[in-house]
């Protein structure tokens, strides 16, 4: 059993104690499942795992059985107490026990036939079933779908990284292609390239991995997998001569490949996976690197993130595209949670790991006092901490720790804390954890009411999505866009793998409007500070440069 499996079981664990009503267990068995997904050396190699932040004793207990016999019996009871004859529709986001026992009394057992029972609206007969419910299942449906089709970026990179460490040993060069490196937020299939002289080795190596389970074909050039996680992975050895044109076609995206191509013919030019060549000669012209074949097109160098065909060939046609934010420009974390809330590492821990990353500050922001679940902080317990940040302050040299919170904002737009508390602190992060249905106006209203509060530094996971669980506020973004640069408050890129909170295609909104943003793992533990990486390139595919984000600039306290 490899990491991945353990936390897997772990969260199933969780699933189904949260689905039946059970609280706070859940949060200790994923906070547990977050800590090992984390961990760098594999879980077989620990004596002890109670020293894995997040693990007691009665967890240490249920992963010990499960890395002895790659099962665990108290999830096989879990399991019994959730009837098989609608376990299938409990994976929908929006149905619970009770709901599935009332569609399972109506013969709807599988995700397939409550589609059909939506479609053809029986379900309208049974009471609470009206036409919101039924607006709500299919959605439900929706998201179920994409989760199942589509992984997320951040678990998918650390397997990536995997493989082309795997491949290094028989090629000169190995390239993840396609959406990983794109950035995208979810990734649907992994391309490798790679430039070798020993193909078949490639080939062998490649089909031969651990995390492959069905290998679909292999032939000497190229080979097609599928790996544990259900994912598919190609792998192709290519021509030095012709790297670069395969790797501008194979990472996409598709809109973008066809406006070159079009640009191209418009040129003389023919484009594709073998290389840029002369309509009249056949004479290849570029095809080496994709910095030659954007050069020969009359265009400026097109970054990976941008290339979406949204306006990205017409600024390089006049030089104009922005210059855009890289991880190196990041000079800190402005949203760590610690164990003082519900995170697994001590202040100390968390700050030691953000020198690790040559950070110059490290922004504490744990939970406030209304979301219970996560350990929140009472007002005295809050001031507590920020004593002790600021004793820590004057015993190190190198990083400045900043005292802050991430404080809800409640219904009324009014915050957790009395400005007395909150005048106290470095920076305030303003989140929204509950009260996800309200309507557009009075979620608008909240959230701007928030804005308006001098004491507030930035807007937190601000559309308050996890992808492929909870959709986007129904709030009017615009009007909130427009109150953050009326007042000056941040907007968060929220790096958390199933956030990346706001989006490439928001992020990109709030550069019209001149917004600041700021960048913010919410890690949890210690390995989540490395999701930085995501949340840069997310705002990179949101055009975003290093000005207009606060991580890029020395942030002091106040």
């Amino acid at each position: 059993m490899d990491n991945s499996d353990v936390a897997r079981i772990l969260y199933e664990i969780a699933d189904i104690l949260e689905r039946q009503g059970i609280k706070f267990k859940p949060q200790a068995y994923r906070k547990a499942a977050r800590s090992i997904e984390s961990l760098e050396e594999s879980i077989e190699t620990f004596d002890d795992y109670r020293v894995i932040p997040g693990v007691g004793e009665a967890i240490a207990k249920k992963i010990d059985e499960i890395v002895r016999t790659g099962r665990l019996e108290y999830l096989e009871k879990l399991k019994e107490e959730t009837p098989d004859e609608y376990g299938e529709l409990l994976q929908l986001p929006e149905i619970g026990p009770k709901t599935a026992q009332i569609l399972a009394r109506q013969g709807i057992t599988s995700i397939s036939a409550l589609e059909k029972a939506l479609e053809r609206h029986t379900l309208r007969r049974v009471k609470g079933f009206g036409p919101k419910t039924e607006s709500n299942l299919k959605r439900s449906i929706e998201l179920h779908q994409f989760k199942t089709e589509r992984r997320l970026l951040g678990k998918i990179l650390p397997l990536c990284r995997q493989l082309k460490r795997a491949l290094q040993p028989v090629c000169e060069q190995a390239v993840v292609a396609g959406s990983v490196r794109r950035w995208k937020e979810t990734v649907g299939d992994i391309d490798i390239l790679v430039i070798s002289r020993m193909s078949e080795q490639v080939m062998d190596t490649f089909t031969g991995l651990s995390d492959v389970e069905h290998v679909i074909s292999r032939g000497t050039t190229r080979s097609t997998v599928i790996l544990r996680n259900g994912i598919q992975a190609d792998v192709r050895v290519l021509p030095e001569e012709s790297f670069g044109s395969a790797l501008q076609y194979f990472t996409g995206s598709k809109e973008h490949n066809i406006s070159l191509r079009q640009l191209a013919a418009g040129k003389g030019l023919k484009l594709s996976e073998y290389g840029l060549f002369d309509r009249k000669t056949d004479e290849r012209v570029a095809g080496e690197s994709e910095e030659e074949i954007y050069r020969h097109l009359g265009l400026q160098y097109i970054p990976p993130e941008l290339r979406e065909n949204q306006g990205e060939i017409e600024a390089a046609q006049t030089n104009s595209l922005p210059q855009l934010v890289e991880l190196g420009d990041i000079k800190g974390d402005f949203h760590i949670h610690t164990d003082w809330s519900d995170g697994s590492g001590s202040i100390n821990a968390m700050v030691q790991k953000a020198e690790v990353l040559g950070y110059e500050f490290v922004g504490i922001a744990d939970h406030s006092q209304s979301l219970h679940i996560a350990g929140g902080l009472s007002s005295e317990k809050l001031l507590n901490q920020h004593a002790i940040i600021k004793e820590m302050n004057d015993s190190i040299d190198g990083i400045t720790i900043l005292s802050g919170v991430e404080s809800d904002i409640l219904p009324d737009g009014s915050l957790d804390y009395p400005d007395s508390v909150l005048e106290q602190l470095d920076f305030v992060v303003a989140s929204i954890h509950s009260r996800f249905k309200a309507s557009r106006n009075e979620t608008t209203s909240r959230v701007v009411e928030a804005l308006r509060n001098p004491l507030v530094t930035i807007l937190g996971h601000p559309t308050g999505r996890i992808i492929g669980r909870r959709e986007v506020l129904n709030l009017d973004l615009d009007i909130i866009l427009s109150a953050a640069a009326e007042t000056g408050i941040a907007l968060e890129v929220n790096c958390y793998p199933d956030r990346l909170d706001l989006n490439d295609v928001h992020v990109r909104r709030a550069r019209e409007y001149g917004v600041a943003l700021a960048l913010g793992t919410d890690a949890h533990s210690i390995q989540d500070l490395d999701y930085m990486e995501l949340g840069v390139g997310t705002a990179r595919r949101g055009w975003a440069s290093p000005e207009m984000i606060m991580n890029t600039q020395c942030y002091t306290p106040r």
